[in-house]
Parts: structure tokens; sequence; C-alpha cells
């Protein structure tokens, strides 16, 4: 079993392993310790993991209740974290309680924010089923919900008590999500690991272990996204743009490999990088069937969906572009010079 330890909030570990599923007892034992879990999950992962998880809980003999909401986007809102707060006010959850997270990257932002928040917060775990999930969101205490349109517009940092990683979930996984999971795969690659892209066939466990190391390195230096942790942001600012104007049907990993794409055509054009560099990208991108281009969106209607972007301050935004494959560096512009810039690189 490969054990990550992820030094910020209290610290916790990320345990890898196929078949550790079976096995959660044990790791819930030793990192949660509850008397009364709250597994939340959706409308895709419950059937198919729910009662195995329950019955792990049940194994330890503590008390288990489940909430489950529909999968998709759509349900990422304050009304699904609402919903989850009542029902752990109902069962007169206290702080020594615990939610489970058991499913992708909307489901575990959504568990997140609701324990960040229910007592001024309580303990989670996370249980990745996506490889998405698993290799991003899962760990790095990011949460949160979307403000209509807006992804991620409303959130918390609140960092899970343990991340338990069982990449046999990824057996049910639809090709269209597993090669998402790619996409963020790709982007640890683009940004500091350029040995990762020949290894991208290789053993799942070990893909796992790279990104969640890289990851928890570096949040582990920048907890909050003042720094260098926005470096693992690289193709988010103009995918996130991607998937507003699509109104999420361009799905968050397929966005993201758009989104690299759009940054090494900006970075080129402003002397940053060669073209190489968007050569090289393509290429593995391609190689697992993600899009390289959005062309039913112009410049302009990317630029207006950028507009409540997160890591905008004031008139002026913070890129992450690259260097050259495997290096990429924070780059502030004005709004006004990313309207020109973007515009520009798409004719």
């Amino acid at each position: 079993m490969i054990e990550i330890k992820v030094e910020c909030g209290g610290g916790y570990g990320v345990f890898i392993e196929k078949g550790l599923l079976r096995r959660a007892d044990e790791l819930l034992c030793a990192y949660a310790g509850a008397a009364k879990y709250c597994i939340v999950s959706d409308g895709n992962v419950a059937p198919l993991y729910l009662e195995a998880v329950k019955a792990r809980v049940l194994a330890l003999g503590a008390e288990v209740s489940e909430f489950v909401f529909p999968a998709g986007e759509s349900n990422k809102t304050f009304a699904t974290v609402g919903r989850i707060l009542e029902i752990l006010a109902g069962l007169h959850f206290t702080r020594s309680d615990c939610l489970i997270a058991l499913g992708g990257g909307i489901v575990g932002d959504v568990c997140g924010f609701a324990a960040s928040v229910y007592m001024r917060g309580i303990r989670f775990v996370q249980i990745p089923t996506t490889l998405l999930a698993a290799v991003d969101s899962s760990v790095g205490g990011k949460t949160g919900v979307n403000l209509g349109s807006l992804k991620n517009q409303v959130g918390a940092f609140w960092q899970p008590s343990l991340v338990i990683c069982d990449p046999d979930t990824f057996s049910t996984l639809p090709e269209r999500e597993y090669r998402n999971g790619m996409a963020e795969v790709i982007k640890y690659s683009a940004i500091c690991a350029p040995e990762l892209a020949d290894k991208l066939d290789g053993d799942i466990c070990e893909i796992i272990k790279t990104c969640v190391q890289i990851k928890s390195d570096i949040v582990s230096r920048d907890e909050r996204d003042n720094g260098e942790r926005m470096l693992l942001n690289y193709g988010h600012t103009f995918g996130h743009a991607v998937e507003c104007a699509s109104d999420e049907r361009i799905p968050h990993g397929m966005a993201v490999a758009i989104g690299m794409m759009m940054a090494c055509r900006v970075s080129e054009r402003l002397g940053i990088c060669g073209a190489e560099v968007a050569d090289r990208t393509a290429a593995l991108l391609s190689a697992h069937g993600l899009p390289l281009e959005a062309d039913e969106f112009s410049a302009e209607m990317l630029y207006g969906a950028m507009q409540n972007d997160k890591k905008r301050a004031g008139s002026k935004v913070t890129l992450v572009l690259p260097r050259r494959f495997g290096e990429c560096a924070l780059h502030t512009v004005t709004m006004d010079e990313l309207r020109g810039i973007m515009i520009g690189a798409d004719r």
C-alpha cells in the first residue's frame, strides 16, 4: 500500500492500493475513529459502492447514515449542501463525528464544503472513485459549490482527515470520464514532471502516487493558493471559461485540455515558449482522446466568461503559462492585455 503524507491542516495520509475499499474500516479506525459517519454520494456512484462502504463502517461498530444526491454539476449548489447540513443536525452529529465523500470531484467538493461549515468544521474522509478526483480534487482541501454558472465561486479550504484511493473503482468509469482524469495527469507532467509523460500507460497506482506527491509537496508549502499552488491551475483559467461558455456540456477534464492548449498559444504569442511546447502537449492530449480546441466559442465569448475568475485581482489576472514542457510560471496581465492576447491568439 502506498502512503503519501500531506503536511497541511492537521496533516493526513493519502493511501493508494487496488482493492483498498475492502479494508476501508482499518483506515477509518486508525485515522478517523468516529462514532457516527454519514456517507455522501451521488446517483451514479451510490449503486456501485455505497453498500460496500457502509459494510466497512458497520464493521467498526459505528453508526452510519447516507445522503445521495442526483449526479451532475447542476447539483453542486447551496441547496445540496443545505440538505446535508439538515440531515447532520437531525441525526445530532457533533464535531467528533465524520462525513465520508464517496464519489468524484463534485461529491468531494460538496461534502467537504458541508464539513467545513457544519458546527464550524467537522472531519471528513475522501474516497475518490474517479481518476480525476484521485489525482487532483480529493487532495489539498479545496471545497465549494457553484454560484449559478460561476464554477466553485463559493467555498472554503478544509482538509480531509484521510484519503482512501482504490483504483479498482475506475473499472466502472465510462471511458469519457477516465479521459477527463488523464487531462489532469498530463497537467502534472506539463507543469513539473516531464518524465511522467512517458509513463501514462504504466501502473495506475504509480501514476496516482506521482501526481499526489507533486500536489502534496506544493500544497504543503502554499495551502491557501497565494503563490506556488497557483501552478496547479495550469489550463484551468481558460478551461473554466470553456466549461462556462458550453454550459457544462464540455466536462472539466476536457475543458482543461483545451485550456492547456490555449495557454500554450498565449505563451508562444508572448515569446515565453516555443511552438514545440504546444506540439508536445497536443500529441499527448490527442493520444488520450482529449480535445485540443473548442472552435464554437470565440475569444470574445471566452474572455467574457473569464470576468469572474477567482485568480483575478482587481483589473489583473494571473495566468499559468509554459516556459517549456515540464516547466510553467505565473504571469500576471491586465484584463485588457488578456483580451488583446486572446483575440490575437485566436486569429
